[in-house]
């Protein structure tokens, strides 16, 4: 049996209306989902996911696992899905990443006041990433953020740091201070031995500059890990 076009539904039943009347709040998945596949062509063609668009929404979302499955799901996999063409597949990506954006904001505060702080304002970003991420933050010599520079993406387990581009980054910005920041895509926080060497490799090249590396962040997915307030920045700068 074909299922009925989102335009027969009762008014009130519709996501869009509904959104308009009730607030995005109110909507399930399902139905921010739809809205968002209604875009364009506005509805699939039979046999296709359905033959509307809350009923491909549905599917996507259970062949996905979920909004996660499917804010971590590659381009390429998407439109391998029958219905959903290039435009659809971008409209889905930008939608998470104006999320995303939007949850990471700015620091809003002139100064990095703790690893937590760092490890909240950076999780967003890392959230659905599939490798590790790199990220150095400048500050100046009263800890306000100058700014801050992608250093390398790598795989899922590593990512190289180039102690030299973290350097010269650091010196085009006029900084006084690093703040390291990386995500573990597998959900932990545990810092690796390679994560140990770079640390370390980055606060003796720091040294020799006169900058000052303040912390590593490590962020998990519902933790992080701080080389500053474990100890274990003062014991590598030890060895």
């Amino acid at each position: 049996m074909i299922a009925e076009r989102i335009k027969r539904w009762p008014t009130k039943e519709r996501p869009r209306e509904r959104l308009l009347a009730e607030g995005p709040e109110r909507l399930t998945d399902a139905d921010l989902l739809a809205i968002i596949l209604r875009i364009g062509s506005g509805t699939f063609k039979k046999g296709v996911l359905g033959t509307n668009a809350y009923e491909a929404a549905l599917s996507i979302l259970k062949d996905f696992r979920g909004l996660r499955g499917l804010d971590r799901a590659r381009i390429r996999d998407l439109l391998t899905v029958p219905g959903l063409g290039p435009a659809k597949v971008a409209q889905i990506k930008a939608a998470f990443e104006l999320g995303k954006r939007l949850c990471a904001g700015k620091l809003t505060a002139p100064t990095l006041e703790s690893s937590l702080a760092v490890a909240n304002h950076f999780r967003p970003r890392f959230t659905g990433k599939r490798e590790e991420i790199v990220i150095a933050v400048f500050l100046n010599g009263q800890n306000q953020r100058l700014g801050e520079k992608d250093i390398t993406v790598g795989t899922p387990t590593q990512a190289t740091v180039y102690v030299r581009s973290v350097l010269e980054e650091a010196l085009h910005e006029s900084a006084a201070a690093i703040v390291l920041v990386h995500n573990h895509p597998s959900g932990s926080s545990e810092p690796s031995a390679g994560d140990d060497e770079t640390t370390q490799n980055l606060l003796h090249a720091c040294k020799l500059v006169g900058l000052v590396l303040l912390d590593h962040v490590i962020v998990g997915e519902s933790e992080h890990y701080s080389y500053s307030d474990s100890g274990q920045l003062k014991e590598l700068e030890k060895e």
